[in-house]
Parts: structure tokens; sequence; C-alpha cells
């Protein structure tokens, strides 16, 4: 007999739907599967008859042969344990033919018929919603992932025999057997969440007043932020507050994010969403493929994980050469593509990059009564980093080494409460100027844009003719001090760029000094 049972795959971060066709026949003992599987997908045959002979259901000597289409895409993991067995037992007979209508399944099965969590849970449902499913069984572990997805009914089965008698029982009595799960997704976000408690807060750094003011116009406008200094500065310390100055994530941010997390399998047993913004700090002997995706089989990168985050780079100069230029497409378009023999795939990569460097070898310089490096040394250091990766930099604080005097009077600092309503309300003037474009952030403005959103007047345009001359601007390094003035104005609440934002904004530009320009 034949049966379709409908999965969900993975293409990205997107997902689609898969047909599982099974048909048992007359024939010699045989288990055939077919649809471009990888390994793990076939190794399912193993998994599911020994599922079902361990909770009591023998299969009788027959011919299966199950096809999972669309058969010219690759099909991965081990979602699709639960919808072969399923198919199996509706061609058996052993459930009834249409029990299993409109009804999507996805779930690993162990060797005692325990459905077991998966990856990719909330992709797959949203796209089961969107193409007209109405019921989705998902294992336990994943149900609180999926039933934040509105418009389908989300149910968790923790073992094989549940969707068993489930798919046998009367239509009034199937709530009693798995219960449809709903999550408050308003519940989880609230207009503003404490910074407070066990959380790295800003109040703890202390001094380092030039580098807590470049956080905040970073944070306020989703600049890229470089901080050059001796080891002990705080550098680290304050890269890690900065999430806790951002907004909160609204439901689509955390909706992305969390599935970015679910297709990497970092969703914890649950867990229904990602509602706190990414921080990643991956340490400086990453490769390239583990820093922005891909492998033989494409999965997300720590630039994808960091979307809509932080992606904090610490000892800049120590990561190779060749894995930072990576960086430069990936942070130009928002997205990272990853081509394969298989396909290509997508991942977003919307990160704000924050990265902290030693000075020189030694980490002291200039300060000669401490560092032995000598001016070629110090140079070949910094020349490390490529030129187009500085350029991508909005904005470089140089921090000094804090004095006795600052330690001892711990005097309070302000709060990343205090610092986050300022940047909230400079990111709701962006959100407002930006309605109906592209843009979300003043990050974002592209050249053409420039003259439209970051307007200057008479005597700000002579003090950028000035800076333009006086500091040999480039095209591209006038546009940057353009859009760090205009978030600097946004953190006053004023709709004009004045000689002080535009002042103030050419300060927070690499030494040149330090790269030997």
């Amino acid at each position: 007999m034949y049966s379709t049972i409908y999965s969900g795959a993975l293409l990205g971060i997107k997902s689609y739907l898969v047909s599982v066709e099974v048909d048992i026949s007359r024939g010699l003992p045989a288990f055939y599967m077919v649809g471009f599987l990888s390994t793990e997908v076939r190794e399912s045959r193993e998994r599911v008859v020994v599922a079902l002979k361990n909770v009591g259901l023998d299969l009788p000597p027959c011919r299966v042969t199950v096809n999972l289409s669309p058969a010219d895409r690759k099909k991965e993991g081990t979602a699709f344990d639960l919808p072969i067995a399923v198919g199996m037992l509706e061609s058996l007979e052993m459930i009834s033919h249409g029990a299993a209508e409109n009804i999507l399944f996805l779930g690993e099965l162990g060797l005692d018929g325990e459905v077991k969590a998966v990856k990719g849970v909330l992709p797959i449902v949203r796209e089961a919603a969107a193409k007209g499913m109405k019921e989705c069984i998902v294992p336990k572990a994943n149900v609180r992932e999926g039933a934040v997805i509105p418009g389908i009914r989300v149910r968790g089965a923790g073992n094989i025999l549940d969707i068993i008698h489930f798919l046998t029982a009367k239509q009034e009595e199937r709530e009693k057997i798995l219960p449809v799960n709903w999550v408050d997704t308003a519940g989880l976000f609230g207009e503003d969440v404490s910074t407070g408690g066990e959380k790295p807060d800003f109040s703890d750094v202390t001094g380092q007043d030039m580098a807590r003011r470049a956080a905040e116009i970073a944070a306020a406008g989703f600049h890229n932020l470089l901080m050059v200094g001796p080891p002990g500065a705080g550098k680290s310390m304050i890269a890690k507050r900065i999430p806790g100055i951002l907004p909160s994530l609204t439901l689509e941010e955390s909706l992305e994010v969390t599935s970015i997390a679910s297709v990497a399998g970092l969703m914890e047993e649950g867990e229904a969403l990602v509602t706190e913004r990414p921080f990643k700090s991956p340490h400086h002997t990453i490769s390239q493929p583990a820093l922005i995706g891909g492998n033989a089989m494409p999965r997300p990168g720590m630039i994808s994980l960091a979307h809509r985050g932080v992606l904090f780079l610490d000892e800049l100069p120590e990561f190779q050469r060749t894995v930072l230029d990576a960086l430069r497409q990936p942070m130009e378009d928002r997205r990272v593509n990853i081509a394969r023999a298989s396909g290509n795939v997508t991942y977003p990569s919307d990160f704000m990059l924050v990265c902290a460097m030693n000075p020189c070898p030694c980490g002291y310089y200039p300060d000669k009564n401490k560092c032995r490096c000598t001016g070629p040394q110090v140079r070949r250091y910094m020349g490390r980093i490529s030129g187009p990766i500085l350029d991508r930099i909005d904005l470089c604080v140089e921090l000094q080494s804090v004095d006795f005097f600052s330690l001892k009077e711990r005097y309070k600092e302000e709060s990343s409460e205090e610092i986050r309503k300022r940047v909230s309300r400079a990111r709701q003037c962006q959100k407002d100027r930006f309605e109906g474009t592209n843009y979300r952030f003043n990050a974002d403005i592209e050249a053409s844009a420039i003259g439209k959103y970051c307007t200057i007047g008479e005597e700000e345009q002579q003090c950028m003719e000035q800076l333009y001359s006086s500091l040999q601007l480039s095209a591209r390094a006038y546009h940057r001090i353009l859009r760090v003035a205009r978030t600097i104005a946004d953190l006053e609440q004023t709709d004009k760029i004045k000689v002080e934002h535009l002042m103030e904004a050419s300060f927070y530009r690499p030494s040149l000094e330090y790269w030997g320009c």
C-alpha cells in the first residue's frame, strides 16, 4: 500500500516542505530509500525498524520503498525518522489511511521509540503554517520553539507510541493524548529588559570616558567600533557590556535570531525564543569556514550567529589576515552567500563589529617607558589589518591605562540602563527618519543618500572643508564622519548636525601615528 506523509527540510535558514512517500509491497524483504539523501538520512531505515520493533510493532517481511520529494534537493539531518515511521504504519494499515492528513511530522527516533530533538524546527513550522498545514507534531523538547508560530497547532511527542495512540484515537480524544501547545510571544518581550543582576553593566567600568562615549555612539547608530589600548585598559570589559545598551529585540528580529540558532542546533530544551541580542566572541585561531560559514555541508558561521547583535574580535591583529578579509563582503551586504556543488545557501549577517587590539606586540606603544618594540615591529604588527577592513570601521578610540586614583575612588559610573535609554531614543529617531526605506540605522546610509539624511549648514560645511584638508580625508572617510555626526545629533535629540557633532565624529578616526600613514 502507498502513503504520503509531510515533513520539512532546511535550505539555509529557510525551509521547504518534503513529501515522504512510502510504498510497501510483497516481495523479498528489502528497504530502499531514494531522494538525494545524506548518510544520516539513509541511516533512518535502521533506526525506524528497530524503534518500531522495540515498542511492540514487528514488521512483516516485505519490500519497503521510501522516496523523499523533491528528489533534486539534498536532504540532511535526522528529522525524517518520524514521518518515515508514520508512513510505514499507514501503508501497513496499522493506522487508518488519511489519519495523518494535513499534519507535518518532525523528529528523530531512538531505538527505544523515543522522539528526540532535531534542528530547525522553528523555520520548518513557519513554512508549514505559510503553506496551509493545520497541525505539526514535533519532539517534546522542541515544542515551545515551534509553538511561537501562529496559525498552526503544534503538539509535542515524547514517544512513537504517543503518536500512534493520537492517530488511532477519535478526533475529540486527541487533545487529551497530545495537547496543543501555545506560547504567548508578547509575554516574552517587554519594552525594557533590566540589565541588572549578574549581567555585565557599564557601572562596573572605571574611567575610560572616551571609550564609554564611543560605545554609546556605536550602539546608537549600529556603527563598527575599534578599541586600541594596552593590556588591562578595559577593552574586553567594555565590549561585553555593549549588548546591554542595545535596545531589546523586536519579535521579528527574535524570530530571525532564533531561526539561525535553531538551524545551528543551539536552542536549549524548552526554549521558545532567543530574546537577548547575541554576543559572539570567537578565538583568534578560528578558521574561515567557522567564522563565515560553510564546510562541505553549509552551516551558519559566527557572523550569522551574531546576527542582530555584536561580533567581538579580541586581539584583532592575531586573526589570520585571510579570515579578516573574508568579512569584507558580508559587512557590506549584511548577508553571506555560500556556494557549493550541492547548491547555494544564504545566511543573514547583519552584525555590529566590535574589535579590540594592542598597539604593538608588547602592548604598550607609544609609552617608551614600557614599550621596547622597534618602529618596524609596530608597523608590521599594525599592518596585519588590511586597509579595506579598517575602512569599514566607523569609530576608533584609544584607551589609556587606568590610574590608581580612579581605581581607589571607584566613583559611581553611569549604568547600562541609563545609557540604553539614550540609545533607544536615538534609535527611535532613526526609525522615524528611515520609515519606508531599506535603511534601519545611520550606519546603513549609502553615499548616494548622504546629502538627504546628513544635511549640514554653511558653517558646518566650512568645518568639513577644513577637516577634509587638514586630515587628508578620503571620500569614504568624509561620508563616515557625516554618518557618525548624524548619530551624535540623534543622541542629543536634534535634527541639525552641528559643528561640535562633526568635530567629535572626526575625533573617532584611526590614529595616523599607529598605522604609519
